[in-house]
């Protein structure tokens, strides 16, 4: 039978041309049926043209359908994909200028933090109605999540529709495993690791080249090559502190702690001067929206007059579908999943990011146990905030999203509690509009 995939917020164009070019090389989806649906018609259209581009190419016998209606790219679909972004520029910069003025500084801010709980809260209403559509008309499809904040996005759909198959998924596992294999000159298909935490701070408990340890070459690689210790300047000084490396960049690690951002010196120190693509220089993602506002639309067309690249990429949306509905082999992948046994010191149910073996009809998450303290106590500051965050949406609670925020590291790091009331105050104000479901947006002394 034809299997059905739906692309929710398919106007998200590099997510969705590059997912649609990998599910489309199984044999088992060579034939399905691709719903794009977005809630933006020029985006859409877009997507549309690539997607076709892609069937023409390949000479699949595919089907494209293509909606503005939610329902109709939903119903009888085996997987969801969801890529969207609620809210546009304007209300993003919010997130990082409110913020700037009481001197925390943010670099990208879509993860936690106090501007990573705002995107989260504007954005859980439009997550729990695709859950709930799910539900409705798709309910045993493997939804996988790629929209930021992900671990309180996929903790909140999580404890809201248990009965879903829903997972998150981040590239930087993957990617920052290549990089280190890079470093110590290993191919990937002779590295392995064994990789848990949280999302975007989660840590390679080991990793082995042809079976051996590699951890003492990538110490060695660090410590006396200044490129690459220039490299990724907040990661390494975090590695030869924790002595595990952890799987994001080190502009979004710089914000996720106390040690790099809280002081203009720290600043200059640790975040501007990187030979990686985003070493932490404040509101990178920001102007990078803003520059592509009025660039997006050339730069969307220039890349479909390039040739179609049919080749299967890193991501494992693809892989995650195959193992599950397609051709039934077992696939292991880092997934966002609540913690029901998985890490026995971090908090029970919260949002983590461990190995999850994907197999026929069902998605099992690894057991892993203990993290070594160091790397547990880090975790559990974020993931408590994090919890607090999420029940303050599902409860309409503002003052535990004041809670959430004020044992921020980089925030607590700053800002005293007055401060951070009134400048929670201020990012209550600017999102009104988006959290209407809340029993007040003022945080009282």
């Amino acid at each position: 039978m034809r299997k059905k995939i739906a692309f929710i917020g398919a106007g998200s164009f590099g997510f969705t041309r590059n997912l649609v070019r990998d599910i489309l090389t199984f044999e088992a989806f060579k034939d399905a049926e691709i719903a794009l649906m977005d809630i933006n018609k020029e985006r859409l259209n877009f997507a549309k043209t690539a997607v076709e581009h892609i069937i023409e190419a390949g000479k699949y016998p595919a089907k494209l359908t293509v909606t503005m209606d939610r329902a109709e790219a939903l119903k009888g679909a085996d997987g969801v994909l969801i890529t969207i972004l609620q809210g546009g520029v304007d209300i993003f910069a919010s997130d990082i200028e409110i913020p700037a003025k009481y001197k925390v500084d943010i670099n990208v801010g879509d993860t936690r933090g106090p501007s990573g709980i705002f995107r989260f809260l504007r954005t859980i209403p439009p997550m729990l109605e695709i859950c709930e559509d799910v539900r409705k008309y798709c309910p045993n499809a493997v939804v996988l999540n790629y929209t930021n904040p992900m671990a309180m996005l996929c903790r909140a759909m999580q404890s809201k529709y248990p009965e879903l198959k829903i997972t998150g998924l981040c590239h930087s596992v993957q990617g920052t495993a290549a990089m280190l294999a890079g470093w110590i000159g290993a191919k990937m298909e002779d590295v392995s690791y064994r990789c848990a935490g949280i999302n975007h701070q989660a840590f390679y408990l080991d990793f082995t080249w042809k079976g051996k340890d590699a951890y003492p070459l990538i110490h060695k690689a660090i410590t006396t090559k200044k490129e690459i210790y220039q490299a990724e300047l907040v990661r390494n000084e975090m590695y030869l502190a924790l002595n595990y490396y952890v799987t994001e960049s080190s502009g979004h690690n710089s914000e996720y702690n106390a040690w790099f951002r809280k002081r203009p010196d720290l600043i200059k120190k640790y975040c501007t001067k990187s030979t990686n693509w985003n070493p932490g220089l404040h509101a990178y993602i920001l102007n990078t929206y803003r520059e592509r506002q009025s660039t997006w639309k050339k730069l969307t067309r220039e890349a479909l007059k390039k040739p179609v690249e049919l080749k299967r990429g890193n991501e494992y949306a693809s892989r995650i579908f195959n193992a599950v509905f397609g051709d039934n082999e077992v696939f292991e992948f880092n997934g966002n999943v609540r913690n029901f046994g998985l890490i026995d010191n971090l908090p029970y149910g919260c949002c983590v990011e461990v190995p999850v073996f994907a197999a026929k009809d069902r998605l099992t998450p690894v057991h892993i146990g203990m993290l070594p303290p160091q790397l547990a106590l880090l975790n559990n500051i974020s993931a408590r905030c994090e919890e607090l965050a999420v029940d303050g949406a599902l409860t309409g609670d503002s003052n535990l999203i004041y809670h959430a925020c004020i044992f921020d590291p980089l925030t607590s790091a700053v800002l005293s509690l007055d401060e951070i009331r009134n400048m929670v105050n201020e990012m209550f104000a600017a999102n009104k509009k988006y959290l209407t479901y809340f029993k007040t947006i003022k945080v009282k002394p």
